[in-house]
C-alpha cells in the first residue's frame, strides 16, 4: 500500500489549501479512508474520515471549514481545506486501513501564520 500526499504549504490565517492523497496498492474503492495531523509536541489526531459512499465524519475542530472529498476512479482523496488557523499548523497524513492494518503516508506540511 502507497499513499501519496501533496498539496501542503504556508498560508496565512484565513487562507485555504487543498490536499490530496493518491493511493496504490490497495482494492481503493473498498477503503474507509482519512486524513490525520500531528502538530509538533502532539499526538496524531483524526481531522476527517470517509466511506466509498462518500459519507463523512470530522473532528469538531475542523466542521464547517474543512470537506473530505473522493474520487474512486483516480483512486485519489482530497482535503479542502478553508479559513485554516495557526491551530491548524501541522504535518497531515493520509490513511488507509486493510485488513485491519492502518498504513500511512509519509505526510505533508500544513503551515498557517497568523
Amino acid at each position: 500500500v502507497q499513499l501519496q500526499a501533496s498539496g501542503g504549504g504556508k498560508v496565512q490565517a484565513g487562507g485555504s489549501l487543498r490536499l490530496s492523497c493518491v493511493a496504490s496498492g490497495l482494492t481503493f474503492i473498498r477503503r474507509e479512508m482519512g486524513w490525520y495531523r500531528q502538530a509538533p509536541g502532539k499526538e496524531r489526531e483524526l481531522v476527517a474520515s470517509i466511506i466509498s459512499s462518500g459519507r463523512a465524519r470530522y473532528a469538531d475542530s475542523v466542521k464547517g471549514r474543512f470537506t473530505i472529498s473522493r474520487d474512486n476512479a483516480k483512486n485519489t482523496m482530497y482535503l479542502q481545506m478553508n479559513s485554516l488557523e495557526p491551530e491548524d499548523t501541522a504535518v497531515y497524513y493520509c490513511n488507509a486501513t486493510v485488513d485491519g492494518t492502518p498504513y500511512f503516508g509519509q505526510g505533508t506540511q500544513v503551515t498557517v501564520s497568523s
